[in-house]
C-alpha cells in the first residue's frame, strides 16, 4: 500500500548532501525563508499567528520578521551565525525563526526546563553569538565564562519594562534576504541526551521544506487550516508539524503558552481549529474534562499524535463525540525532521498496532547484523529520506556511529509488513530481557492503556539476580486501583511472562523530556532508589 499518488506533488531523484541520492519534491520553495515569502504572498491577509489577544496575517508577520533581521543585523551577525532560542511558547518565537531564516542565521532551539549546566553545554558547543531568553529564567542562565561566544543576551517578557526585545524589534524592515543554499543548516535541536551528552542535529533548509511538503500533502492541508500549537514550539513536533507545516500551507497557527485541557478546549472551540498533532495523553486529558462533549469541535478535521500508542477507548470516544476528526499517528525523531510514517486517518482504527506509512520518498528498513529483515520480523529501523539530517553539529564520530549511506539508525525495534505497514515495539535499550524471553514495552503499555482507570503507563526492567530483569510498571490512574486488578487484566490479554509482576500506581503524570517523550531512565532511578 502506498500514499495516493493524486495527493503527492511530483519527486525525483536528486543527490543530497554529497553521498546521498534521494527522492525530493521537484517544485519546491529553496529555503525556509522563500516559503514563508511564498505564504505572505499566496494569503497576505489570511491570519498566520495568533497568540492571546494578538493577531497577525502573512504579510504583518512578513514585516515584523524583517524588523528583526535589520535588528540581527545591527547587532554584527553573519550568515552562519548560531541564534539560541531560549523561550517559552509565545508569539516571538517564530517571528525570531523567520528573521533568522531571513538572515542566512542558525536558529538553536533550547527548552525552558533545561538548567544551567545543560544550557551552558549547548551554547558553548554550538558557539551561539547571542542568546534571547525568557526575563523570567535570567538566572538559570550561565555565566560568561561558560558561555564565553555569547556576544548579546536579549530577554523577552510580556512588561516591556523586562523586556529587551525592541533592540531587535523597532528597526525598519531588511529588504533583500540573504542568500542560503537549501542544504546549509537553518536549526540545531540538541537531542534529548539519554545516554552521554545531548547531540546538536543540523536541520538544513531543504529537511524542513520537505517535511513541512510531507505534512500538508499527506494530510491535506490548505490555507484554511487552523492549526493549535499545544507542544513546546522548542521541539521538532512544535517547530516543523506546526510552525513551518502552517508556512507551507499558508494557514493559521494559534500558539498556546502551556497545554491545560479545559484551555485547550475552550481555544480550540473559539477559534475553529482543525488541525493539531499532540500526544495521546493530551487527548486523554481533554476527554477526561467532565464538560468536554459541551465544546463544538466540529470544525477539528485531523489529529496527529505520536510518541506512544493511541488507546482503542480514546480512539472511539473521539470517533463518537467528534464524527469529522481522522486520527493519524505519526512517527518521526529530531533526526527525520519530524515525520516518517502518516497513518491515513482513514486506516487508523483498523490498524491500531501501526505507526503508519512510510512518507513520500522515505524508506524504512528492519536491520540485523547490517541484513535487512524479510516482513514482518523484528529488528532496528533504519530511515532515508530527504528529511533525514546530516548529521550532528561538530561531532563527527556521533554522526558516524548514527548514520549509514544515507540511512538514521533509529535505535527503535519494529518491523515492516509486506503491505508496507511501519510497527515500532521499543526502543533498542528499553527492551525488557526476562531469562532469554524479549518483552517489548509498548505492547504492554497498549494492554494497560486500554483499562478505563488508566491515564498511562510506562514499562521499564527492574534488575534481577535470577532472570536478569523482571517487568515493573509505573501506572498512571484516574482513579483508585489495586494493582493486583491491573495484573489481571493484563493476565487476561498477554502471555503470562509479559505481565508486570511489581506495579507503582500513582496520580502524578509520568516524566517528560522537551520532546514530551517519558524519560525511561528517570522512572528506573526511582525504582531503584526506592528499593
Amino acid at each position: 500500500m502506498d500514499w495516493s499518488q493524486s495527493q503527492i506533488p511530483p519527486m525525483r531523484f536528486e543527490a543530497r548532501f554529497g553521498d546521498r541520492v534521494l527522492p525530493a519534491f521537484v517544485d519546491r520553495p529553496a529555503s525556509l525563508w522563500a516559503m514563508i515569502a511564498e505564504a505572505a504572498a499566496r494569503n497576505g491577509d489570511g491570519e498566520a499567528l495568533v497568540c492571546g489577544n494578538v493577531r497577525l496575517s502573512w504579510r504583518q508577520a512578513l514585516e515584523q520578521s524583517a524588523q528583526i533581521a535589520t535588528g540581527f543585523r545591527k547587532l554584527g551577525l553573519q550568515r552562519g551565525d548560531r541564534v539560541a532560542i531560549l523561550l517559552g511558547n509565545r508569539i516571538e518565537f517564530p517571528l525570531l525563526l523567520f528573521a533568522a531564516a531571513h538572515e542566512g542565521l542558525v536558529t538553536v532551539l533550547l527548552g525552558t526546563r533545561q538548567q544551567k549546566p545543560e544550557i551552558a553545554y549547548v551554547l558553548s558547543d554550538c558557539g551561539a553569538k547571542i542568546l534571547i531568553h525568557e526575563a523570567a529564567l535570567t538566572e538559570r542562565l550561565p555565566d560568561s565564562q561558560d558561555a564565553p561566544d555569547v556576544m548579546h543576551r536579549i530577554a523577552i517578557d510580556s512588561d516591556p519594562a523586562q523586556s529587551r526585545f525592541a533592540v531587535l524589534a523597532d528597526n525598519a524592515p531588511a529588504r533583500a534576504p540573504v542568500d542560503v543554499s537549501e542544504e546549509d543548516t537553518a536549526m540545531i535541536l540538541y537531542t534529548s541526551g539519554t545516554t552521554g551528552k545531548p547531540k546538536g542535529a543540523m536541520l538544513a533548509h531543504c529537511n524542513i521544506v520537505h517535511s513541512s511538503m510531507v505534512f500538508v500533502s499527506c494530510l491535506q492541508l490548505t490555507e484554511a487550516d487552523r492549526s493549535i500549537a499545544a507542544v513546546p514550539l522548542a521541539h521538532v513536533t512544535g517547530v516543523v508539524a506546526n510552525i513551518t507545516t502552517m508556512i507551507r500551507c499558508g494557514g493559521a497557527l494559534i500558539i498556546m503558552p502551556e497545554f491545560r485541557a479545559t484551555d485547550y478546549l475552550k481555544l480550540a472551540a473559539r477559534e475553529r481549529v482543525t488541525y493539531t498533532v499532540m500526544v495521546p495523553a493530551m487527548y486523554n486529558l481533554c476527554l477526561l474534562q467532565p464538560d468536554f462533549e459541551s465544546y463544538d469541535l466540529s470544525s477539528w478535521r485531523i489529529g496527529g499524535f505520536g510518541g506512544a500508542p493511541m488507546p482503542v477507548a480514546t480512539i472511539e470516544k473521539l470517533k463518537a463525540t467528534i464524527p469529522g476528526l481522522k486520527l493519524a499517528n505519526c512517527y518521526g525523531a529530531t533526526e527525520t525532521t519530524s515525520p516518517s510514517t502518516i497513518m491515513p486517518g482513514e486506516l487508523t482504527a483498523s490498524h491500531i498496532d501501526s505507526v503508519g506509512l512510510s512518507c513520500p520518498g522515505a524508506h524504512i528498513v528492519a536491520m540485523a547484523d547490517g541484513r535487512e529483515l524479510p516482513p514482518g520480523e523484528i529488528g532496528e529501523l533504519w530511515i532515508q529520506s530527504a528529511s533525514v539530517i546530516k548529521g550532528y553539529w561538530n561531532n563527527r564520530e556521533a554522526t558516524a556511529e548514527s548514520f549509514t549511506a544515507g540511512y538514521w539508525h533509529s535505535g527503535d525495534l519494529g518491523s515492516v509488513d509486506a503491505e508496507g505497514f511501519v510497527r515500532v515495539f521499543d526502543r533498542q535499550k528499553d527492551m525488557i530481557n526476562r531469562g532469554g524471553l524479549k518483552i517489548y514495552s509498548a505492547e504492554v503499555e497498549s494492554v494497560l492503556a486500554g483499562h478505563p482507570a488508566v491515564v498511562e503507563s510506562a514499562i521499564i526492567a527492574k534488575p534481577c539476580p535470577v532472570l536478569g530483569e523482571r517487568v515493573h510498571a509505573v501506572v498512571v490512574t484516574r482513579v483508585q486501583i489495586g494493582g493486583d486488578d491491573l495484573r489481571a487484566w493484563c493476565a487476561e490479554r498477554l502471555s503470562d511472562y509479559k505481565v508486570p509482576e511489581t506495579m507503582t500506581v500513582t496520580a502524578e503524570p509520568l516524566p517528560r523530556n522537551a520532546n514530551g517523550k517519558v524519560v525511561k531512565r528517570q522512572l528506573r532511578e526511582l525504582l531503584v532508589g526506592s528499593e
